[in-house]
């Protein structure tokens, strides 16, 4: 054996020692598929006490005990859910009362398209009939649209279980409790490197804080100028269109285009030239631009500071692990690895590449 040739042994350890790592990863990423309920419930629980801890603070400045400022402020914010959730709601139920209305239309253009799919179809059989292209088969009965979104929802109704539930004891509980929950998350440490999980920890409630508000913000002024275009337009719902396209800001990139489509559905029963469809797709697209990439950051930006390609990645992993639940909780997690790698030292490389 020469003198350069690693040992046997130490191959075995470094091979032992990877498998041991992938191994290790498969199991959280099973835990997180599996038990997204409770990991997705966790982490706005995480994100919304630390929205509200600084209103905690100040009424503790005001000599509140901080039990009593915990249950206000989570008073406040399910009476604010419930009545907006209220608001919704009987905008829902009205847009499902004219629903028939949007399903023919619905219905007629899906029948245009697939004409014009049969009658390419037709052409390229003329073309190459030897090719023995088969002849389509009579269509299937269709589910109805909801018949998809339904079977959907089902395997998320457990998660909105928890969250309806479980969520406003965790935030009380989290804010109620917080100096003992900070000093027992620090025991967990060695004490040589309890200063080092400090600062990390305020790094991240401060990027997390930051974040929320911030895109709180961005999504009440998308919201606003959304509802006011479909208002000035015209269009039935506007505000309940409006807070969707709002709220689909919350997902960077692909939220712009999917703000298109339940405009797209509203807008069907008014217009059908495909003109008047696309200045609706670029008027959303240029509020959506501007909110992102002028508002935005100035308000979460100086904290986040994730490049394009990991907030894509990041997107594109977490949509797949929990769907639209990861689409929204992408960038607080991947924000939150990055703060994690900047204050530590083998893992500070990974915080280059993710930092903007």
């Amino acid at each position: 054996m020469s003198p350069t040739e690693p040992p046997s042994s130490a191959v075995r350890v470094t091979v032992s020692s990877f498998s041991a790592r992938v191994i290790a990863a498969a199991i959280i990423l099973l835990f997180l598929y599996y038990a997204a309920g409770v990991v997705i419930t966790l982490l706005f629980s995480i994100l919304l006490a630390y929205f509200l801890d600084p209103a905690v603070e100040f009424l503790e400045r005001l000599r509140f005990p901080r039990t009593l400022g915990a249950m206000v402020m989570v008073l406040v914010l399910s009476a604010v859910l419930g009545a907006v959730g209220y608001g919704l709601w009987a905008r829902v139920a009205d847009f499902a009362a004219d629903w028939p209305k949007y399903s023919s239309q619905l219905q007629r253009v899906a029948a245009s398209v697939q004409g014009k799919i049969q009658g390419i179809e037709g052409q390229v059989s003329q073309i190459a009939p030897e090719e023995g292209i088969p002849t389509a088969a009579a269509p299937s009965p269709r589910p109805s649209f909801f018949q998809p979104l339904i079977l959907r929802g089902i395997g998320s109704l457990y998660a909105l279980f928890l969250e309806v539930t479980f969520m406003p004891f965790l935030i009380f509980f989290m804010l109620a409790e917080k100096r003992q929950v900070w000093h027992g998350t620090l025991q967990l440490f060695p004490v040589s490197r309890r200063t080092q999980i400090k600062e990390t920890l305020e790094d991240v409630r401060d990027v997390l804080r930051d974040y929320l508000a911030g895109m709180t913000i961005v999504t009440l002024m998308v919201i606003a100028a959304s509802s006011l275009f479909f208002w000035a337009l015209g269009m039935e719902f506007p505000i309940l269109t409006g807070i969707v396209s709002g709220l689909l800001n919350m997902v960077p990139y692909i939220g712009a285009v999917l703000a298109w489509l339940p405009a797209f559905v509203i807008a069907l029963t008014k217009w059908t030239s495909i003109g008047q469809f696309a200045f609706i797709a670029a008027v959303l697209i240029t509020i959506h631009v501007l909110a992102l990439n002028l508002v935005a950051p100035k308000l979460v930006g100086r904290r986040v500071r994730l490049n394009a390609v990991a907030i894509t990645i990041s997107l594109l992993f977490w949509g797949w692990v929990w769907g639209g639940m990861g689409l929204v909780l992408a960038i607080p997690i991947t924000a939150t690895l990055r703060v994690i790698c900047d204050h530590t030292e083998s893992w500070k490389p990974i915080g280059r590449w993710l930092s903007d």
